[in-house]
């Protein structure tokens, strides 16, 4: 198991290289960057997008300026000399890249174009919105989605699958963000009841709280975002668990249990569960990594919660390079060992499993 591991490891870095050469290639044929972005607002346009819609004829009727940018006649050449210095698109891509790799290697990872802090602070910053909606939703879609799934296959072809099986597919085509709107205007004031918070993590008297109060005021907060967030996810969970289950219940040793007098409890539980939950545990931790860094922008935007899913968008529409490639490294290599930690997860499950001796 050792030999697997380090293989894995080692196919990390070229892994981890492929994925930053094709974004950094693809960005550099994506119209607009933060120097247009600065220009469409010197330019009273809000932003590069602004400025595209209305052709680029910002500041057309005035001399000078440089071609190369969208809306810069009438502004000084030094001006945006300048600004290329500070971004660093003096350099050609090749260097840039190179020099961008090098930094990362050593764990920096630059600071925000627009913000004026590194992107390691902005990340950490997100990060509880971020791990409450991928905690919680997670832990939520297992804990009710492994005894559905186990009870539906235990009572497969009855009243109780079909009745279950509707509301599964009921709540599996529910967007998030209708369900989002619809628990806001039943429970967070709008035309009904008052009963929850209607934005943010906690209230404005966070700190003036005692412990219990502060945990009590953090569930109050989270729980429409999370209902919201995990209305869907638990369905392809819950079918999963149950035809595990289904195909474990025919299989021979499972007869031969039930010939020998075992009781159905002890058959399902001491027998069929460990190897029907391997395939269901042993995904938890990517399950959980796809949450965390999946986070609805949607969900973030209606309950007014400041995430990392956000702060992708916002980094991708203001062209914050750093925030976008920072984040991209860092979530790539935790998505990479993640998935050597899901292999990991198989084997302590079953210990039958030898990715070694396969490979």
């Amino acid at each position: 198991m050792g030999a697997y591991i380090l293989r894995r490891l080692l196919l990390i870095i070229p892994t981890l290289f492929g994925i930053m050469v094709i974004n950094f290639a693809l960005i550099q044929f994506v119209p607009g960057g933060p120097i247009e972005q600065i220009i469409a607002q010197l330019e009273g346009e809000g932003d590069v997008f602004e400025g595209f819609a209305g052709g680029g004829d910002a500041g057309i009727q005035q001399g000078g300026g440089d071609e190369r940018y969208l809306g810069a006649r009438g502004l000084p050449p030094e001006f945006l000399e300048e600004l290329e210095r500070e971004f660093g698109f003096d350099k050609p891509p090749l260097e840039r890249f190179l020099n961008m790799m090098w930094n990362y290697i050593r764990l920096d990872f630059g600071e925000s174009y627009f913000r004026s802090i590194s992107v390691i602070d902005l990340v950490i910053e997100k990060l509880p919105v971020s791990i409450t909606l991928g905690l919680w939703s997670t832990l939520i879609a297992y804990l009710i989605s492994i005894p559905l799934g186990v009870r539906k296959a235990v009572k497969d072809g009855t009243p109780f699958d079909t009745w279950t099986s509707g509301a599964i597919i009921v709540g599996y085509a529910i967007p998030g963000f209708l369900f989002a709107i619809l628990l806001l205007v039943l429970f967070a004031g709008g035309s009904y009841f008052q009963i929850f918070p209607l934005r943010g993590l906690t209230s404005d008297n966070w700190e003036d709280l005692s412990l219990l109060g502060k945990i009590g005021d953090y569930f109050w907060h989270i729980t429409l975002p999370v209902l919201a967030s995990t209305i869907s996810a638990f369905a392809t969970l819950t079918l999963l668990t149950k035809n595990s289950f289904l195909d474990e219940i025919k299989k021979q040793y499972v007869m031969t249990a039930k010939a020998k007098g075992l009781t159905e409890r002890r058959v399902m539980y001491g027998h069929v569960f460990r190897n029907a939950m391997l395939i269901v545990i042993a995904g938890f931790p990517a399950v959980f990594i796809g949450v965390f860094f999946g986070g609805s922008l949607i969900i973030e935007t209606l309950f007014s919660l400041d995430g990392l899913g956000r702060l992708g968008f916002e980094a991708a529409v203001s062209r914050d390079y750093p925030v976008m490639f920072g984040t991209l490294f860092v979530f790539g290599l935790i998505g990479l060992v993640v998935g050597i930690l899901s292999d990991l997860m198989y084997v302590f499950v079953d210990p039958r499993i030898d990715f070694e001796r396969r490979g």
